[in-house]
């Protein structure tokens, strides 16, 4: 392979190497003011996880609420609308724009779900979905002490 070839692959390669980077692991962030690393969306973008995490919250209180009325087949039906067959299709922008801690705590909040909702139907325990449920908030908290959410500047 002749010199100038082999400089052009390498630098082709940079580039593909720093893409990746960017897009995969670091994402569209910044670090907030607070600490907290800001990921920059649209305006749409933003609504659409803030939609997804008020999902989150709605399913915790319903999933409270019938633990203390005994109803464990209600407790599975609220953490299924959240689980991992929730999920809408992301547009590949946004995942782009997202770290990877974010994306990963975003699946593994959706598998917990999962999990609570199968544990239910099949222990039906209610105290050891709440055991469940404290475990999985503690995503919510993390997220939340590490993110935040700013439409980008155009």
């Amino acid at each position: 392979m002749n010199k100038p070839a082999l400089i052009i692959i390498i630098i082709l390669l940079a580039i593909i190497a720093f893409g990746g980077y960017k897009f995969i692991i670091q994402g569209s962030t910044t670090t907030s003011v607070d600490g907290r690393t800001t990921i920059h969306l649209t305006d749409s973008e933003r609504h659409l996880i803030l939609e997804e995490m008020r999902g989150f919250l709605a399913a915790t209180q319903q999933i409270i609420a019938a633990v203390a009325a005994d109803d464990l087949d209600k407790v599975s039906s609220a953490a299924k609308k959240v689980g991992r067959a929730a999920q809408a299709e992301v547009p590949g922008s946004l995942m782009g724009k997202l770290p990877i801690a974010f994306k990963k705590l975003g699946f593994d909040t959706h598998t917990k779900f999962d999990q609570l909702a199968l544990d239910a139907e099949s222990l039906e325990d209610g105290n050891y979905a709440l055991e469940q449920l404290s475990t999985l908030m503690q995503n919510c908290v993390g997220c939340h002490s590490a993110y935040r959410l700013e439409v980008e500047k155009k």
